[in-house]
Formats: structure tokens, C-alpha cells, sequence
């Protein structure tokens, strides 16, 4: 058997037959813990058992590091859907990624989940991890895959498999429950100790409308009970403090169906909207903005000259008058940029500082639609990227800074 060399985190150089699981390295120079979930092996993190290969440096990942938590969320996702697939025999599975705070799992079931249906497939899982299954990786030729994912009635999982161009797949089984992964996992169900699942909505196969709708079980999961519970804590005060329930409580603002996704400020909040914009204007002032007023709706050449026609038309309003293209505006800089075009400039006037209160639309999908934090009507301040806060929920807003 060939010899490898690998830093290990001691900074030893150490000589190893190729093909030694990289718990062992760990192992044999004191760095593995109950603590650590998988381990760094040069720019990559992978699983404990994966085998050593090459030389390379070799570095232990605790549960509570960056790398340690999205693995630990995303090996909870498959704890999920290990959970409801024991529950509900005939669903099927489709994707199951980390995300901020969490992670979610796409399930495709007749029948909606009610919180009833997430306490018990919650106690499913705490079945799963005292029973501490072990996590271990498989590979399989493409073709063998996705005949077995069509004979276990995973079509979806089966149509994932044919978008992958590499001819072996990685798997990852847990007692009865086989998912497709690239990794890395925690090495045994036991080391999952403090999750819970939060909500469930609906989501389109592949994030297309013209798919078929499936639905989304929310979740999260940390190191400890403490973490979770303070996280939890955090969720119920964001909940107390969501703006779309105070926009109904203090008569600010509201949505109707007749105008999806475009707020109504009602007088109290056309109140709160003009006192940002006059704090805007005199921060305009005082950092050397002028403001400009431009049109709603121009014609498309405008939209293909600033590239927006090629590139976002999916994301805009369009209308036809007069057998000419008209689009509404998504943003205020092309606009702009005329404005600026209408007479020859020194060098001495620069910069050139304009600003739009303009209202911009753009073509959001209804199922994105989320209160004042993303909309289809919104104002936002121009030019470039830099904007401040409006109401009316940019959602690219971000704080005030000088130019």
C-alpha cells in the first residue's frame, strides 16, 4: 500500500498508508473528541471515515464552528425525512439544504402536515437518535442510482441523479433511510441533540411555479439545548415584533388581493413614510445629492441599453401602446444616466450625485411575496446600490452609509 503525508493538527508531518480514514489520523495524534463531527482535510470538509488519499493537512471540526453547525443541520435534515419517511411510507422526498439558522426539506404528500404531524415526526426523530444509527457514505454508478431511486419510488430524487454529470454519486444510508448527498454528515445519529421543526409551507419542484407545488418542512438544530432554547426565544420575539402584524395593529399599512405584493400606507403610515423621506432629503443635502424626478415607464431601448432587457426582463412590467414596447421601471440609475447624457460634462463637475424617490416595480413571484420585505412596489433611493430604508421594503434596503 502507498504512503501519504499529512499535516495533522499538532503540525506534525506523519507518514500514513493511503486509504487511513481520517478519524484515525485524528485519533492517533489526541484531536479526536466527542466534540468533533467531521474534519477539514485541506480546503474541504468531509466526513470522519472518509479515507486519506493524498497528502494533505488535516484538522478536526467541533459541532460548534461554522463548519460543525452546517453539518449538523444538514445530517438533522436527513433526520427528518428518515422521521417522516417511517411516518408517511408514501411520501416522497426531493431536497434538503442548510440555510440561515436552519435548514428545510421539500416533501411531496397529498395531504397537508399540520403542527399535530410535526410533534410526531419530532418524536420520531428522538427515536432515531437514541437508537444512534451510524451515518455511512456509499458510491454507485450514476445509471445504478437512478434505477434504484426509481424502484424505492423516488422519482424525484431519480430526476436530480440525471442532472448530475459525474458518473458515480455519492449516497449516505442510516439504518433503513438512503438519501442522496454529497456529505458531509455527523457520524452516527446520536450526536444530533437539540433540533425542532418550525413551520411548514409550500414550495415549487425546483423553484418554478410551473411545477408541481410541494411542501416544505422549516427547521433548525444546535450543539446544545441552551443554543436551540435561545434561539427559540429569539424566533417568539420576532414574531412579537413582525412588522406585518404591527402594520395591522398601529393602522399603518395593509395588502389586498386586488394589488398583490404593492402596499396601501394608510394615514398613520403615510405619516412614518414622509418622515423618512424628509430625513432622507436632508441627508441628501448635506452629502451633496440632487434630487431628480424621472419617469415610470420608458421605452425598452432604454431597458436593452442598460442590459436589463437581457437580464432581468423576467423580474419586470411591461406593457404595448402605439406598437411600441413599454417597461416599467425596476430601478432608477438608467434613468438616471440620461439625465446625465442631456448636455456635455467637465471633469470638474464630478461626482454627480442624483437621487429618485421614484416608485419601482418589479415582477416578484406571488409565492416570494413577504409583507413590506419583498414586494412588487417599493421606492428606492438612487443611484448605484448605495440605498437607505424605505417602507415600502426594497428588499436589497440596506443602511444609510456616506457615499
Amino acid at each position: 500500500m502507498a504512503s501519504i503525508t499529512v499535516k495533522t493538527p499538532d503540525g506534525e508531518q506523519r507518514q500514513i498508508e493511503a486509504g487511513t480514514p481520517v478519524f484515525e489520523v485524528l485519533k492517533a495524534c489526541g484531536a479526536l473528541n466527542p466534540q468533533v463531527v467531521a474534519a477539514r482535510v485541506g480546503d474541504h470538509v468531509v466526513d470522519l471515515s472518509w479515507p486519506l488519499l493524498a497528502d494533505a493537512a488535516v484538522l478536526p471540526v467541533a459541532i460548534d464552528s461554522p463548519a460543525g453547525i452546517e453539518t449538523l443541520r444538514h445530517s438533522t435534515a436527513h433526520l427528518m425525512a428518515q422521521a417522516v419517511k417511517r411516518l408517511f411510507p408514501d411520501v416522497q422526498i426531493t431536497i434538503g439544504p442548510v440555510i440561515a439558522d436552519g435548514f428545510y426539506y421539500d416533501f411531496k404528500r397529498a395531504q397537508p402536515f399540520t403542527p399535530e404531524d410535526l410533534a410526531r415526526i419530532e418524536a420520531v426523530m428522538r427515536e432515531i437518535t437514541k437508537a444512534n444509527y451510524p451515518v455511512r457514505r456509499e458510491e454507485l454508478p450514476r445509471a445504478d442510482a437512478i434505477k434504484l431511486f426509481r424502484d424505492m419510488g423516488e422519482d424525484y430524487k431519480a430526476e436530480i441523479i440525471e442532472s448530475i454529470p459525474e458518473a458515480v454519486v455519492s449516497l449516505y444510508r442510516q439504518g433503513e433511510f438512503l438519501d442522496l448527498c454529497r456529505g458531509p454528515h455527523v457520524p452516527s445519529t446520536g450526536r444530533i441533540k437539540a433540533f425542532k421543526l418550525t413551520s411548514v409551507a409550500g414550495a415549487y419542484w425546483r423553484g418554478d411555479e410551473r411545477n408541481e407545488m410541494l411542501q416544505r418542512i422549516y427547521g433548525t438544530a444546535f450543539p446544545n439545548k441552551e443554543l436551540l432554547d435561545a434561539h427559540l426565544a429569539l424566533l417568539e420575539e420576532a414574531k412579537r415584533r413582525d412588522h406585518r402584524r404591527l402594520g395591522k395593529e398601529l393602522d399603518l399599512f395593509s395588502f389586498d388581493p386586488i394589488a398583490p405584493g404593492s402596499p396601501f400606507f394608510h394615514p398613520k403610515g403615510a405619516v412614518v413614510y414622509n418622515g423618512l423621506i424628509a430625513y432622507i432629503r436632508d441627508l441628501y443635502r448635506r452629502y451633496g445629492y440632487e434630487e431628480v424626478i424621472t419617469p415610470q415607464i420608458s421605452d425598452t431601448e432604454l431597458w436593452r441599453r442598460s442590459g436589463h432587457y437581457d437580464m432581468y426582463r423576467d423580474n419586470m412590467f411591461f406593457s404595448h401602446f402605439e406598437e411600441r414596447e413599454y417597461g416599467v421601471k425596476p430601478m432608477n440609475c438608467p434613468s438616471h444616466c440620461l439625465i446625465y447624457a442631456q448636455r456635455k460634462r467637465s471633469y470638474r463637475e464630478l461626482p454627480v450625485r442624483y437621487a429618485d424617490f421614484g416608485r419601482l416595480h418589479r415582477a416578484e413571484r406571488s409565492g416570494t411575496l413577504h409583507g413590506l420585505t419583498r414586494v412588487r412596489s417599493f421606492c428606492r433611493r438612487g443611484p448605484r446600490n448605495r440605498s437607505v430604508p424605505m417602507p415600502c421594503g426594497s428588499k436589497r434596503s440596506r443602511h444609510w452609509r456616506r457615499p
